[in-house]
């Protein structure tokens, strides 16, 4: 009976040791053991494994993708602008044993250093880059971040991305101003386009009309047949121009206009004296 009793103490033992020693690693997660302190090579991969329980002590590191979301912070750009600035950051894991020993709480470290990134980013750049070229503030923010968390955390910053920027409202409405005029330049450097090609075609087809003497008749009678196809009570009276200019021919010149004047004003009297017009006092 006592045999028995210590059979089944032994076994019980050695289940419990059993049990103890397996350990199970998922697929997106790597085993880093302790062994009195001290990390046991190589990295555990994937899959039942086994330690010498009491003496080891595994570690799982998840080997994802981590998104953080970096809080809004308070910047001023390099043209003195202030502004609140969010962001988020992608990054993962490549090198587990670093990321336990040389830093502590990894995912607590990456976001203090991404808020002060980017602070120092935004600082260095003016508002037209930031808001325009959002592409080039993301690589900065990315090689400022990944710069101490690769080589001595062990960690590869993925992605870094300014979700949004908040401009005080006194800048939001001297943008909307700015913007306004200068869709109006737009359109008045448009419009001025348009007259000058319009002034274009109009001399050459006056240089074209003037070289056939009935077309500017057949042009007249056109804006006439035009003008009565509306059913309107415009009346149209064709008056040549020609005979404007018959009419100009024979007007007098200014020169003649102020010889007449001067010719009515001053008159001969009857004792052979030139007077003037007026009753003499």
């Amino acid at each position: 009976m006592r045999v028995v009793v210590g059979v089944v103490i032994v076994l019980a033992v050695l289940a419990l040791l059993g049990a103890l020693s397996i350990r199970i690693v998922q697929q997106y997660q790597r085993g880093v053991v302790f062994r009195f302190g001290r990390v046991v090579a190589p990295v555990r991969e994937p899959g039942l494994r086994l330690i010498i329980p009491v003496v080891d002590r595994m570690v799982r590191v998840s080997m994802q993708t981590t998104v953080i979301d970096v809080p809004a912070q308070g910047a001023i750009t390099r043209d003195n602008v202030t502004l609140t600035v969010d962001a988020v950051v992608y990054y993962r894991v490549v090198d587990p044993v670093k990321a336990l020993v040389n830093v502590r709480q990894y995912p607590a470290a990456v976001l203090q250093i991404s808020q002060t990134a980017l602070r120092s980013v935004i600082g260095k750049v003016d508002l037209d880059t930031l808001l325009g070229d959002r592409d080039r503030v993301n690589a900065d923010l990315k090689s400022v971040i990944d710069a101490p968390t690769e080589g001595p955390w062990g960690l590869n910053i993925e992605r870094v991305e300014i979700k949004d920027v908040a401009l005080p409202e006194s800048m939001k409405r001297s943008m909307s101003r700015q913007a306004e005029a200068e869709r109006d330049r737009r359109a008045r450097v448009i419009a001025a386009d348009g007259e000058f090609q319009a002034s274009r075609r109009l001399a050459d087809a006056s240089r074209a009309m003037a070289g056939t003497p009935g077309a500017y008749q057949l042009r007249l009678l056109q804006t006439v047949a035009d003008v009565a196809a509306e059913k309107n009570s415009t009346l149209v009276m064709p008056f040549p121009v020609e005979l404007l200019r018959f009419f100009d021919r024979f007007a007098p010149t200014p020169a003649e206009e102020r010889q007449v004047a001067g010719e009515s004003t001053v008159a001969p009297t009857g004792d052979g004296h030139r007077g003037d017009t007026g009753q003499r006092t």
